[in-house]
């Protein structure tokens, strides 16, 4: 269960990375490209992310699964 909230959480890191660089216009080539609400999402879902990999990293030196 760890490993799969760790893949889960750096697929929202990099998912999160994504959608903030096209919405601020880095990334062109999709309908996000250049819209302010993907560059606000972005970043939330990028530290949601992060928050689940901690998470995960707690859990499994705690001892608990």
């Amino acid at each position: 269960m760890k490993s799969v909230l760790i893949v889960l959480g750096a697929i929202l890191v990099v998912m999160g990375s994504v959608f903030t660089l096209q919405g601020l216009g880095y990334l062109a080539g999709s309908a996000m490209t250049g819209v302010t609400l993907w560059a606000v999402i972005g970043p939330i879902l990028a530290v949601g992310g992060i928050a689940l990999i901690v998470l995960a990293a707690r859990t499994g030196r705690s001892g608990h699964s």
